[in-house]
C-alpha cells in the first residue's frame, strides 16, 4: 500500500502563515497559497517522480462492524485537533505578552536554543517528522515510545510557532495523526479482538483526519 501526499505546501511552501494562525481569512492569501501549492506539486512530481511518500503493507478492507469504532476514533481525534488548534494561538498570544519585555529576536533565539538542545540530544524528535510517521505506520516503535514522542511533538509545534518565524503545520500534523491513530487503534484491537483489524489501519485514518483535503490514499 502506498500513501501519496498531494499537498506540495508541506514540502515547498510550508513557510506561509496559515489563515487559522493569523486569525483571519484573506482571499488573496488563500488563492496565492493554492497556486503556490499547485505549482510546487507539479514541479516536485516533474523532478522527483511519482514515488510514494510512505510505505505500508497491504491492509484488509474495513468491515461494516468497524464503523462504530472508527466513529469513536474520529471523535477523539477531532477533539485532539481542536485542542491542538488552540495551542499555537495560545503560544502566539503568550509570545505577544512577553514581547513587551523581550524583543522578537531574543524570543526567537531563546526558542531556537531550546529546540536546538532537543535536536542535539534527540535528533529524531525534530524536523518535519516523516521518519517518525513511517516508523509509526510500520509499527516499529513501542507504545511507550509513540506516546512519549506524541507528547513532545504536541508541544513542540506551538512552541516553534511562538518564535514568530515562518513554519508549517501539515507534516507535523501527519505525525500526530498517525501516532494518535496507532495508540487508539492498539487499544481498540485489545479491547475488541473480534474486529480483526491492524493498528496501522487506525494510524492511516488518523493521518487522513489530520488533513482530509490534503491527504490522498491510493
Amino acid at each position: 500500500m502506498k500513501i501519496d501526499l498531494t499537498d506540495g505546501s508541506s514540502r515547498k511552501v510550508e513557510g506561509r502563515m496559515p489563515a487559522a494562525i493569523v486569525r483571519r481569512f484573506d482571499t488573496r492569501m488563500t488563492i496565492t497559497s493554492l497556486c503556490a501549492s499547485g505549482s510546487a506539486i507539479a514541479v516536485a512530481r516533474l523532478l522527483l517522480g511519482n514515488g510514494p511518500d510512505f510505505q505500508l503493507e497491504p491492509l484488509p478492507y474495513f468491515g461494516f462492524g468497524t464503523v462504530p469504532v472508527f466513529l469513536v476514533l474520529g471523535a477523539i481525534a477531532g477533539s485532539l485537533g481542536v485542542a491542538y488548534n488552540h495551542m499555537p494561538l495560545g503560544a502566539l498570544a503568550t509570545a505577544e505578552r512577553l514581547g513587551r519585555r523581550l524583543s522578537g529576536e531574543v524570543r526567537a533565539m531563546t526558542i531556537g536554543v531550546a529546540v536546538g538542545l532537543l535536536a542535539w540530544f534527540g535528533p529524531g524528535l525534530v524536523g518535519g517528522g516523516d521518519p517518525i510517521t513511517q516508523r509509526t505506520l510500520a509499527g516499529s516503535d513501542s507504545m511507550m515510545v509513540v506516546a512519549s514522542v506524541f507528547l513532545i511533538r504536541f508541544g513542540l509545534g506551538p512552541l516553534s510557532y511562538a518564535a514568530g518565524t515562518p513554519g508549517g503545520l501539515f507534516t507535523p500534523l501527519l505525525v500526530l495523526g498517525a501516532q494518535s491513530g496507532l495508540v487508539l487503534g492498539t487499544l481498540f484491537c485489545r479491547w475488541f479482538p473480534y474486529l480483526a483489524e491492524r493498528p496501522a489501519a487506525f494510524a492511516v485514518v488518523g493521518m487522513a483526519r489530520s488533513s482530509p483535503l490534503s491527504c490522498m490514499l491510493r
